[in-house]
């Protein structure tokens, strides 16, 4: 019979040298290696795609450092929970103890509030904080706290990350090594897996006591007629995350509602955060269709509302009436390129002046040095325009937005080629 406690779980590393993966950040001669020998790190976040490790390096940092390690669950901790956390680290502070270490899984579940709450314990000193969230931390986590942490990406495991960890689960568990199988092909547990330490032994685990108890090898075809035989068994949380969601945007870009709401429905289906999809749509609503249909913004915009406001299930309504508009929409990069010009041309050029009749003049001085004073108000001539430079000499004539090729940019193109001439080149 098969040990209560997960495969997974079993084969959670015990001391740095177990660890597998994140050389760049945790490899000899990294900046967190260094930290570790110097016995001195700094708060961080690590941010990363589930399974890749996230959990087992804060517990492995804390016990290479020996300090106290607190942990949180954003999804089951609340501010009184922090709280506590803290009274307690106050009480070690006053017995000299060693500054202990906080993790909190999820991180970026904790409201506003909850940030705020663990911000000044940081501040102090009281605790070293190391969060975990599988979402970007420059949006989910407040700019207060952010600034105070470290923060370092995780990436998906390789094969040969992957394969090592599977070889030392069966070389190294007890109940593996009582109950030999043989693998013939690895492929479907790799694929399956997704680069998700945590998912290849779920899966494995899955597999192999399907594999011994029929007397059979390991392959292929064997994994995936065994997963789609206990699906319910198999994490569906996150599931391909990445490449799912990766498959959802292109479906819209590419102008296919049908394929879109097909992934829709596998995230969805998933248990995907219905508000990490809204703002997926808000981005590609600017990034992918922009001025060739500006009602798109809004709209993702009141989606993205709504989604907050509703709730599950029935906001799933709402996604999909924004998925299936988003793609049946026109289609344009322009403002997406335009930006991405005009921040390339900041780097090459610098801090280029700001003409004179363009600058602010708020005090007397600075009328008398002509600030703003042969600025023309566009308003105040027929058809609210008037020809004049709105760049740096040096940069004048630089085209930056060019409107796609669709019904409402070409016709920005032409108002825009009527008011300014020979000067862009539209």
């Amino acid at each position: 019979m098969a040990t209560p406690i997960p495969l997974a779980e079993r084969m959670r590393p015990k001391n740095i040298g177990d660890y597998i993966g994140q050389q760049h950040i945790i490899g000899e001669g990294s900046v967190l290696w260094n930290a570790l020998q110097q016995q001195n790190i700094p708060s961080m976040i690590f941010w990363g795609p589930p399974g890749v490790g996230k959990t087992s390096l804060a517990f492995l940092i804390a016990g290479e450092l020996k300090r106290p390690f607190f942990s949180l669950s954003a999804i089951q901790s609340g501010v009184k929970d922090i709280r506590e956390v803290i009274e307690k680290a106050e009480k070690l502070r006053n017995f000299n103890q060693e500054q202990p270490i906080l993790f909190i899984d999820e991180i970026h579940r904790f409201s506003k509030s909850q940030q705020d709450s663990l911000l000044g314990a940081v501040e102090r000193g009281l605790v070293t904080l190391i969060g975990a969230t599988t979402e970007n931390p420059s949006f989910e986590v407040i700019s207060a706290l952010l600034s105070r942490c470290q923060v370092y990406v995780l990436e998906h495991l390789t094969e040969d990350e992957l394969k090592t960890i599977l070889s030392q689960a069966i070389t190294k568990d007890p109940y593996l090594q009582e109950h030999p199988v043989i693998i013939e092909e690895y492929e479907a547990l790799f694929r399956l897996s997704g680069g998700d330490a945590r998912k290849l032994l779920n899966v494995f685990e899955l597999v192999h006591h399907a594999a011994h108890a029929q007397k059979e090898a390991i392959t292929n075809a064997f994994v995936l007629k065994q997963v789609q035989q206990n699906m319910a068994l198999y994490d569906k949380t996150g599931e391909q995350h990445y490449d799912i969601i990766s498959a959802f945007i292109k479906s819209i870009r590419g102008s296919d509602p049908n394929a879109a709401v097909y992934w829709l429905a596998r995230m969805i289906e998933g248990g995907e955060d219905p508000s990490f999809i809204a703002r997926r749509l808000l981005i590609l609503a600017s990034e992918d269709i922009g001025n060739a249909n500006p009602n798109a913004l809004l709209l993702a915009n009141n989606c993205f509302q709504a989604v907050n406001v509703i709730g599950w299930p029935e906001s799933r309504i709402i996604l999909s009436q924004t998925v299936t508009y988003l793609a049946s929409s026109a289609k344009s990069n322009a403002s997406y390129e335009a930006i991405n010009k005009a921040q390339q041309l900041v780097k090459q050029t610098g801090n280029v002046p700001v003409p004179l009749h363009l600058r602010n003049a708020p005090t007397k001085l600075m009328k008398d040095l002509d600030y703003g004073a042969k600025y023309k108000y566009a308003h105040a001539y027929p058809g609210n325009f008037v020809t004049q430079e709105f760049f740096p000499e040096k940069l004048s004539g630089t085209t930056l937005y060019d409107p796609g090729n669709n019904s409402a940019e070409n016709k920005l193109r032409e108002s825009l080629k009527g008011k300014w001439k020979e000067k862009y080149n539209y």
